[in-house]
């Protein structure tokens, strides 16, 4: 069973939209930090050990500006980490509704730079409000969440197009710029109140810069291109490197060329010979083929694909 849940999420993960891929990465960041609280619950006699909060605490971004220099991985791990239930179900429903509506209309490949920036911005404007004393005094130290990175896409999905409509329970049809002000002024009366203060400056903060993400889009300036080539570089560092790795653990290759066969004479094939020489191909070849399909997905997506290419992916993979 747990088999079958693991390659479905790899195939969800590899041909799932960026949405997908976000979600992936966030329950699974939830499981792990789960399971760890579990174990430190179990072995500690059902009282939280303080090496947990440590530890949770490791990739939480904080309102001390030594801890974020000291571990500047939290700017980034603190946006895909959850800790309670109701946090991430919300958090994730509404990436999923106002993440799709983004995706739709500015393309896939601007929503991970719009959920990284806005979970930049969300932590910037925490850290300034929470030095500058505009927090509460109980107010913690450390955050995590994806709220300021969902918020960027709410505020995102609303800028880009205001009057689509969303059916709500209970309420009906629903125009996005009004849900939309709605969760903003929420956010503004929790930046008054006295709970988790904090959070609602960064989901503010992430709100601000989903609005200039689309205004600069408008204008011809597209923030998401440095943060798709950055993230393409270190894509292809990172598999070069284990390409390397794997041909110093393969050795040295010996080639052999069949120099009898480089100088026979070519003959004319007809029309069926060739015909069966590429069937051939194909089965011998079978890695190549496979290569070109993922590669056609990459680049125009699964609908693209033919029904014989379809039903090869799918023989694929059950390998």
């Amino acid at each position: 069973m747990f088999n079958s849940i693991w390659e479905d999420v790899k195939r969800e993960f590899n041909y799932g939209n960026m949405v997908t891929r976000i979600i992936i990465m966030n329950v699974g960041a939830f499981v792990i930090l789960n399971l760890v609280w579990i174990i430190a619950m179990i072995g500690n006699e059902r009282n939280l050990p303080e090496w947990f909060n440590t530890f949770q605490q490791f990739f939480m971004v904080s309102s001390d500006w030594f801890h974020d220099l000291t571990h500047p991985w939290v700017l980034i791990s603190y946006m895909f980490l959850h800790f309670g239930f109701w946090h991430i179900l919300w958090n994730m429903l509404f990436l999923y509704w106002f993440g799709r509506i983004v995706g739709d209309f500015i393309g896939n490949q601007r929503i991970l730079p719009l959920y990284l920036l806005g979970g930049l911005s969300g932590a910037l404007l925490y850290f300034i409000s929470a030095n500058l004393n505009f927090l509460p005094p109980n107010s913690g130290s450390y955050m995590l969440g994806a709220s300021a990175s969902v918020m960027a896409i709410v505020v995102a999905a609303g800028a880009i197009s205001p009057d689509y409509v969303i059916r709500l329970l209970f309420l009906g049809d629903v125009k996005l710029k009004y849900l939309v002000a709605v969760l903003l002024f929420l956010d503004l009366l929790g930046v008054a109140g006295m709970n988790n203060t904090g959070g609602h400056f960064a989901h503010l903060g992430g709100a601000i810069f989903g609005y200039i993400f689309v205004r600069q889009l408008r204008e011809g300036n597209d923030l998401a291109v440095p943060i798709n080539n950055f993230i393409d570089m270190m894509s292809n560092w990172f598999v070069s490197l284990f390409k390397a790795k794997a041909r110093k653990k393969k050795g040295p290759r010996v080639v052999y060329k069949n120099t009898e066969k480089a100088n026979r004479p070519k003959t004319k094939r007809t029309r069926g010979a060739s015909s069966r020489g590429n069937n051939k191909s194909d089965n011998r070849s079978h890695q190549e083929r496979l290569d070109e399909i993922l590669d056609k997905i990459k680049q125009s997506g699964y609908d693209s694909l033919t029904d014989s290419e379809k039903e090869f992916l799918f023989n694929a993979s059950k390998k």
